[in-house]
């Protein structure tokens, strides 16, 4: 993101410490509650694609075109959202992405209106915009509000109030936004009664966004009065496609592959909890009660999380990483493999192996980047975009074999590289830099 803190006194107790970091403990709460927004509304996409997947009548591959919309962003918007930030500074650069993240949410009520799936997604693509933006502040500022020697535990602390976000929002968003999808059958309908039911329908996601639109701009009030709270800022003004020579480091182009790789992942599993628990073979149930579901996902995150910013004090996070990714792995296989209560468990729990992975390849990448650390979480932030990529890849798989359990290839495939680069990374930076 070509972000970099200044190097001086700053005002109001917002001062750069030894090291670089900003010595700011008062806007740790601050940066803690952006992670637990962006990622309660980014999960709300594993509620609204059976929603939509309904009401349109979509197979598995033209539904996971929800969060092809939703991640694009992260590819199109990361790098100018990056050079925003750098003109305008941290504060105002989050006022920018929370009203963007605002404007997205109103565009669901034209969408509604007219009841077009290509409008929904335009929509979800301006929401993302806005929390790209917000995450390329997040990310870096967490970083800088603390010594460097914690950062693998500190990145995976904010992370956890990431989860949060994602384990509350999916269980409230699934009894208002999936409530109606138990008592009518759309494809049974057609014509003038298709398009009412449609109409009527789309309303509770309206409801459900307008709700979030309200939330954000009292938000980006709340930022607004503060803009000044970071006084001193300065940034990088290199040319922000320099940062691109990056990836001929091995072990930095091979950290960007694992966030690809595990954003990839962790959002098509998500993405089919609902569809995978309904199938007779493993719960049987209904839309509503698979997505009150979803929260077990998303909280064994936040439990991991908080677990592991204490073991990631203690623990090579390498080893740490590959001993989740290949658990991940093993859940999987376990899930496909039976039937019932232990096949929709084991890939719930599957939420527990992802807790650390964002962060730890987040630093374990950066390191040995030294003065260009800023600018490699730019690169890695476009690398979310694996979550528009990779799970309509699944869905296309469920579509062409008709079995989600096949599909499920794809993401153990992403797991065993991410182990790799566990194990890779174990070792320390100037032997994996040279």
């Amino acid at each position: 993101m070509a972000i970099v803190s200044a190097s001086g006194a700053g005002q109001q107790g917002n001062t750069v410490g030894a090291g670089g970091h900003i010595d700011a403990p008062g806007l740790r709460p601050f940066v803690m509650a952006l992670f637990f927004i962006f990622g309660g509304i980014t999960s709300l996409n594993d509620v609204i694609i059976p929603k939509l997947k309904d009401l349109f009548t979509l197979n598995y591959m033209q539904a996971m075109l929800i969060q092809t919309a939703f991640f694009a962003a992260y590819a199109i918007v990361g790098l100018p959202g990056a050079a925003l930030v750098k003109r305008v500074g941290y504060m105002r650069g989050t006022v920018i992405g929370l009203l963007t993240m605002m404007a997205g949410c109103l565009l669901f009520i034209p969408a509604s209106s007219n009841a077009i799936f290509g409008l929904f997604l335009l929509a979800l693509f301006v929401l993302a915009s806005g929390v790209t933006i917000v995450q390329v502040v997040a990310n870096p500022l967490i970083s800088l509000l603390g010594p460097p020697g914690t950062v693998h535990s500190r990145l995976t602390f904010a992370q956890a109030f990431n989860a949060l976000g994602t384990t509350v929002f999916p269980y409230f968003g699934a009894i208002i936004i999936l409530g109606g999808l138990a008592n009518v059958d759309s494809s049974a309908l057609e014509g003038v009664a298709l398009d009412a039911y449609r109409a009527a329908e789309t309303q509770t996601v309206v409801r459900a966004y307008l709700g979030l639109a309200l939330a954000l701009a009292t938000v980006a009030l709340v930022v607004w009065i503060n803009r000044h709270r970071l006084k001193n800022e300065q940034h990088d003004q290199g040319s922000i496609l320099a940062i691109f020579d990056l990836l001929r480091q091995r072990r930095f182009a091979f950290g960007v592959l694992s966030i690809f790789l595990y954003v990839g992942a962790e959002v098509a599993i998500g993405s089919i909890i609902v569809s995978y628990l309904s199938e007779e073979r493993v719960l049987g149930l209904t839309d509503r009660a698979a997505g009150q579901l979803i929260p077990l996902y998303w909280g064994g995150a936040l439990v991991g999380r908080f677990i592991g910013s204490a073991l990631l004090r203690a623990i090579s996070p390498g080893k740490v990483l590959a001993f989740n990714a290949m658990g991940a792995v093993v859940l999987l296989a376990i899930s496909v493999s039976t039937t019932g209560t232990v096949a929709g468990y084991s890939l719930l729990a599957i939420g527990l192996m992802n807790s650390i992975m964002f962060p730890t390849i987040f630093s374990l990448a950066s390191e040995g980047l030294g003065a260009r650390a800023a600018d490699g979480s730019g690169v890695i932030c476009v690398a979310i975009v694996g979550g528009a990529i990779i799970p309509p890849l699944m869905g296309h798989l469920a579509d062409v074999s008709g079995s989600l359990a096949i599909a499920m290839a794809l993401p153990a495939f992403c797991y065993v590289l991410i182990a790799a680069f566990g194990i890779y990374a174990r070792r320390g930076v100037a032997a994996a830099v040279e």
